[in-house]
């Protein structure tokens, strides 16, 4: 289990360096993103309210608000220095877009036309994530569409080293150290509770989800589109 990532998302450092880090090292980052608006545009109307989980940063945010304008937003991040860049990040859009510091369960009732929670769920306990996912999907219309897309990788030992390796790889810096450079150092899927893709649609489905659909997969990173 991982602790808590608040603090880690209030080092001035990773916040300053938060977009330029994602973009890095997650794979076709702004294609994400544009899937993720494209999924939810097919389920919710020109005048969506749109529920936003994990909103820190705000990245997905001004995608969605700049795309639709008829979009009105609520976001939730437990990390108040995250949602401050938020607000820098959308600038003018944030006329359309209500930020609450927290978790889902700070987030308004609803009810929402559709949901999105990007590169957030793998730092929860499966018991916190199935948590979060049923409280978004009390939030949602029947029938709204919710995407989200976080680390999910098989579960045996030689998978979750071989991913780890190449999820670092690829994220690396130039010059940087390779990854196993240290084999007593703690890897990524040593410190979050990563899930299995299976074990991910199980609790999507388990959560009220319908009609869980895998649309992403890139390295570590797998993404779905449900229906609530």
């Amino acid at each position: 289990m991982m602790e808590d990532p608040v603090p880690h998302f209030s080092n001035p450092k990773a916040i300053s360096s938060y977009a330029d880090s994602a973009r890095r090292m997650v794979p076709g980052l702004s294609d994400l993103h544009r899937m993720t608006l494209l999924l939810l545009a097919e389920g919710a109307p020109p005048d969506a309210r749109v529920l936003v989980v994990g909103a820190g940063g705000g990245m997905e945010l001004a995608v969605f608000a700049q795309s639709q304008p008829g979009w009105r937003f609520d976001g939730v991040d437990p990390a108040p220095a995250m949602l401050a860049v938020a607000e820098e990040t959308l600038g003018p859009l944030m006329e359309r877009v209500r930020l609450h510091q927290g978790y889902v369960d700070t987030a308004p009732d609803g009810p929402f036309d559709a949901a999105s929670c990007l590169l957030t769920l793998h730092f929860l306990t499966p018991e916190d994530r199935l948590r979060t996912l049923r409280l978004i999907r009390q939030r949602l219309k029947p029938g709204a569409p919710f995407v989200m897309a976080h680390h999910s990788v098989a579960q045996d030992p030689e998978a979750r080293a071989l991913w780890t390796r190449r999820f670092a790889a690829f994220g690396a810096l130039p010059g940087a150290p390779p990854p196993d450079a240290d084999p007593a150092r703690p890897t990524l899927f040593d410190l979050l509770p990563v899930l299995a893709p299976e074990a991910e649609e199980a609790l999507l489905r388990e959560a009220g989800f319908r009609d869980v659909t895998l649309f992403y997969a890139a390295f570590s990173f797998r993404g779905w589109v449900a229906c609530a």
